[in-house]
């Protein structure tokens, strides 16, 4: 979804200009059509139409749009810019193509992806429709960006974001969930411990479906500001989360979200060859009740579960699995299922 630049745009549309002639993409004084796309949190995202075509243009934000105040460092688009060439290398196709970055204005530059041709995978899930083979293919095209990034000593050091993953990711979901339940606080701050102890490949930080676009050649992967070099556990869990939550938006799909969340973990799992699946998927069992609870009591709730008996059965249940965690997916998958049945 799209929306033209106001007027009131026009000192930031100035800007956009400014950096596609910085990179040499655009002639001073030439003429684009700059429309700014919808959606952005954390980021202004426009599409210009240049003589040569449509580019996607992303820069950052200092202050997220979140109701609570959210800074994060601009600096992190360098690092997205980062990601999208090494997962682009590594798997052509899941990531949109990188065509430039420009460090002083903290905005890059990518291939422009028509709605006609990539899907929203979350729009999908909006309207029901909820086929595994979607989730099985992100599942698999994540586990081989992590496979092969893992224990590679080269790629790590291009991604020095501690700070950044912590301000933009432990913080705002674990950190801010612990002041809100301090009889949970000593569990997720435990969490977060364990995720910026660990560090084994590339995170992407952000896997959910509304950045994964469901494209004529497999699932396309966005907005990997939060890319860190970390816990692999994490983007698992990230995303999974995400499909237990959408069974309070949409029941009727219930089974579908629930097929999509095994077909994700299975496709993910059967790629892990750096370390023992079973720990990885322990440390995602773990983490992902402290996320569930985040989208609800964190600082970036999700904007469809709003019922008062919708909210308390996801605390009921995230609380249960802090206190006593499963190791396996599966086994988080049936409680969530029990509370659902209730």
């Amino acid at each position: 979804m799209t929306e033209p630049a106001a007027s009131g745009q026009k000192e930031t549309g100035d800007d956009i200009r400014a950096v596609l002639v910085r990179l040499g993409l655009m002639d001073p004084g030439a003429e684009a059509r700059l429309e700014r796309l919808t959606g952005g949190v954390s980021s202004d995202i426009w599409r210009v139409d240049l003589a040569t075509g449509p580019v996607c243009v992303k820069r950052a934000l200092a202050k997220l749009r979140v109701r609570q105040d959210w800074f994060a460092p601009v600096e992190r688009n360098r690092y997205e810019a980062a990601y999208m060439e090494v997962a682009g290398a590594l798997v052509p196709g899941a990531v949109p193509r990188l065509i430039g970055q420009d460090e002083e204005a903290g905005a890059l530059v990518m291939q422009y992806l028509p709605e006609r041709d990539y899907l929203l995978w979350k729009s999908q899930l909006r309207d029901g429709i909820a086929d595994p083979v979607t989730a099985g293919a992100v599942g698999a095209r994540l586990g081989r960006i992590h496979a092969g990034t893992a224990g590679r000593a080269e790629i790590a050091r291009r991604f020095p974001t501690d700070a950044i993953f912590h301000a933009i990711r432990l913080e705002p979901y674990l950190l801010a969930t612990a002041r809100v339940h301090p009889d949970l606080a000593s569990a997720l701050h435990g969490l977060v411990e364990c995720t910026a102890a660990t560090r084994l490949a590339l995170v992407h930080g952000d896997v959910s479906p509304k950045n994964i676009l469901v494209g004529p050649n497999g699932p396309v992967l966005l907005d990997a500001e939060c890319a860190w070099y970390g816990d692999p556990a994490f983007d698992l869990a990230f995303c999974l989360n995400h499909l237990l939550l959408k069974c309070l938006w949409r029941p009727a799909a219930q089974a579908g979200f629930l097929a999509c969340f095994a077909a994700l973990a299975n496709a993910y799992l059967a790629a892990v060859a750096w370390e023992p699946p079973a720990r990885l998927e322990a440390r995602a069992a773990a983490l992902l009740p402290g996320l569930l609870l985040a989208r609800i009591d964190g600082k970036s709730p999700v904007e469809y579960v709003t019922a008062n008996a919708d909210r308390a059965r996801v605390r009921r249940v995230a609380a249960e699995l802090i206190r006593r965690p499963v190791p396996r997916l599966a086994q988080l998958c049936a409680a969530w299922q029990e509370e659902l049945a209730r």
